[in-house]
């Protein structure tokens, strides 16, 4: 199925939750923050958001600094 994540359209498997898209992209969930059709995901809640066709998806990297 097809989702648009950071502005691109990816394929992805039927039934894969935000935890899963996470990690498998292989990025630190803590450091990481995602917008899940423009509603910003509590991380409790990613392992139950499953993902659908058409899901729009932006994940940010968190960055420290001064």
């Amino acid at each position: 199925m097809e989702i648009i994540l950071n502005g691109k359209t990816v394929d992805v498997a039927e039934g894969l939750s935000i935890a899963d898209l996470v990690a498998q992209k292989k990025l630190n969930p803590q450091v990481v923050i995602v917008e899940y059709n423009y509603q910003l995901a509590n991380k409790d809640s990613w392992p139950d958001i499953k993902l659908r066709s058409g899901d729009r998806l932006e994940i940010l990297h968190l960055v420290g600094g001064g």
